[in-house]
């Protein structure tokens, strides 16, 4: 029997657009040499299935479904735009390669062209990461604009107009030869990274535009790693999402709070991710060629060596952040650093180095920042101030559990 029930169908087709999203964009802007056009009859297909689906029941093959309905659009927008022999030729291709194409069992997976082409040099350099996120894994304007700490209205502007140059000045949809590699490898590899980090902030999975993108970027990253095995960034950061996956179990209690890193129960971490990840990041020290990657990577090593030395190295870590800022210096890497001087040589220290960034505008709005440094003043016994930042850190804090553990620390000022 067909269930026809409407919250079938949505959750059907929002199982698809979780499932499927990126490849099936990827599949019709390769095709369409429109990365716009192919989000909008998308999301025309996926309309029509919350429309029909209730009715006629969810089909066999939903992403199927969606593929030809956005193609049928597709195909009507030409028929508007051209005439005459031009639009029967194009008609007629777009159908034979349709046909071909729906007759095989699975779609291609042409998300690796896609984001290629999304960080093609015609593409500005700032909009190449975002423009991945939101044509790969559907993400909107305002959760892009929060992971790059800019307004969602510049973020959307800027998106659009990445598009129109995809469109107008017919950017291949390629893997490029290796020669062309070094420039738009960074940009692919900083949205894969950029997609782990919003799936890991979601730990339990509770966030249905979130869900499941951690394993989506590590995902990404076995593929890069595959195509560009010799590539010292591409395997550190497989290994930098490995280290952190690695920790999953331990991030909360079995009551869902919190857990600092410094408080984890070490057993719940999984050892063979950690081993993966470390292999990958000797492959990539071996190249000679060191990077921000691998160099992430090996902070999260140096913390994961607590396993056999049952303590954090703080000196170690220090000089890892020391080495970033050299290269890839960024107000989140001078927070981590900062802390890191903390563990190493004292609040004081500490608290004097984040000072040293606390100038910039764009942490004003970064709960990171405001939690390290309720942090240090605490240690340093300024309770009035430690207060202040922690009620910033609690406005800012999206994820519930680590809000409870930002007001619980806060709480221990009062009652001292």
């Amino acid at each position: 029997m067909t269930d026809n029930r409407p919250e079938t169908a949505r959750a059907a087709a929002e199982a698809a657009a979780r499932q499927s999203y990126g490849k099936l964009v990827a599949y019709l802007a390769a095709r369409m040499r429109d990365v716009a056009g192919a989000e909008d009859a998308l999301a025309d297909a996926f309309a029509a299935a919350l429309e029909r689906w209730p009715k006629s029941g969810v089909p066999e093959k939903p992403e199927a479904w969606l593929l030809a309905v956005a193609r049928r659009r597709d195909v009507d927008a030409v028929r508007r735009r051209l005439t005459g022999e031009a639009a029967r030729d194009h008609l007629q291709l777009i159908a034979e390669e349709a046909e071909a194409r729906m007759t095989n069992e699975d779609l291609p997976d042409e998300r690796l062209r896609l984001m290629f082409a999304c960080a093609h040099p015609a593409i500005e350099p700032g909009v190449r990461a975002p423009l991945i996120l939101q044509t790969v894994l559907g993400f909107d304007a305002a959760t892009i604009a929060s992971a790059f700490l800019v307004s969602p209205a510049t973020m959307g502007q800027r998106l659009v107009r990445a598009k129109n140059r995809i469109r107008e000045t017919g950017i291949p949809f390629r893997v490029p030869e290796r020669a062309e590699l070094g420039e738009r490898l960074g940009a692919v590899l900083e949205a894969i990274y950029a997609t782990f980090a919003e799936g890991w902030s979601d730990p339990a999975g509770t966030e249905t535009r979130r869900r499941n993108l951690a394993t989506e970027g590590i995902w990404l990253g076995r593929l890069v790693a595959s195509l560009i095995p010799d590539e010292p960034e591409t395997l550190g950061l497989l290994a930098l999402m490995l280290f952190a996956e690695a920790r999953r179990a331990a991030r909360r209690s079995p009551e869902g709070d919190f857990v600092p890193l410094a408080e984890q129960d070490i057993a719940l971490w999984d050892d063979t991710l950690i081993d993966e990840a470390e292999t990958l990041l000797r492959r990539a020290a071996a190249r000679g060629i060191i990077g921000r990657y691998q160099l992430e990577a090996a902070v999260q090593s140096a913390h994961t060596a607590r396993r056999r030395t049952g303590r954090t190295d703080w000196s170690a870590i220090r000089q890892l952040y020391d080495a970033l800022m050299a290269i890839a210096g960024s107000p989140v890497v001078a927070i981590n650093r900062a802390v890191a001087i903390a563990g190493a040589e004292g609040a004081v220290e500490g608290l004097a180095a984040l000072d040293g960034v606390g100038g910039d505008k764009r942490l004003a709005e970064y709960q990171p920042y405001w939690a390290a440094r309720a942090e240090l003043l605490v240690r340093l016994g300024r309770s009035a101030e430690a207060a202040e930042a922690y009620d910033q850190a609690v406005g800012l804090e999206r994820d519930p559990a680590l809000r409870r553990f930002l007001q619980a620390e806060r709480g221990k000022l009062v009652r001292n």
